[in-house]
């Protein structure tokens, strides 16, 4: 998580923030990141969304599917001047920031996502879940199902405890079957 005070300086020193192009956060509609995406390319705006490759629950069977790495999220490049047809883009909810102004994500944080895309790497998206956290299964058999995650990996490790004993039962669940609490 980023503090307040990093992103003010971002804010006050972010090169071609009001003089170029400049890399902005954008929060989407649910569901439509690879609209807002194929909108904003289309409108010759820069846009990135980092996919990744996920397995799908659905009642009758598991599919591999591609999905946006950060639900909720797209990347676009602009300038001052095109914010106006970014914001008004179909799909797109706001320009992530503070106070309202759009914060700038650095350059270099867009392009280490570039590399991990091009790296062939498997990589996971990692959603403000940590060990010793509460979290909830939303998948699977033990739907509904709360814990606490003790360590994640490609397949995360779930321990569901009766408290009033001090016990539990320790099991490995895949990490897209888990939200945060």
């Amino acid at each position: 998580m980023v503090s307040s005070e990093v992103l003010i300086d971002r804010l006050s020193t972010a090169p071609g923030l009001w003089h170029g192009q400049a890399w902005f956060a954008l929060r989407t509609a649910p569901r439509h990141e690879k609209k807002v995406h194929e909108r904003l390319t289309n409108q010759g705006v820069e846009s990135f969304l980092p996919l990744c490759e996920r397995l799908s629950q659905w009642k009758d069977r598991r599919m591999r599917i591609t999905a946006p790495l950060f639900p909720g999220y797209s990347f676009a490049r602009f300038g001052p001047a095109e914010r106006p047809r970014v914001i008004k883009t179909a799909g797109v909810a706001s320009i992530v920031g503070l106070n309202g102004i759009p914060v700038p994500v650095e350059d270099r944080e867009i392009d280490n996502l570039k590399r991990l895309m091009e790296s062939k790497l498997p990589y996971d998206p990692c959603v403000g879940l940590a060990p010793g956290m509460e979290v909830e299964v939303v998948h699977g058999p033990l739907a509904g199902v709360r814990g606490i995650l003790m360590r994640m990996d490609s397949r995360y490790r779930l321990v569901v405890s009766v408290d009033v004993i001090r016990q539990g039962a320790a099991v490995e669940i895949d990490a897209a079957d888990v939200t945060a609490v």
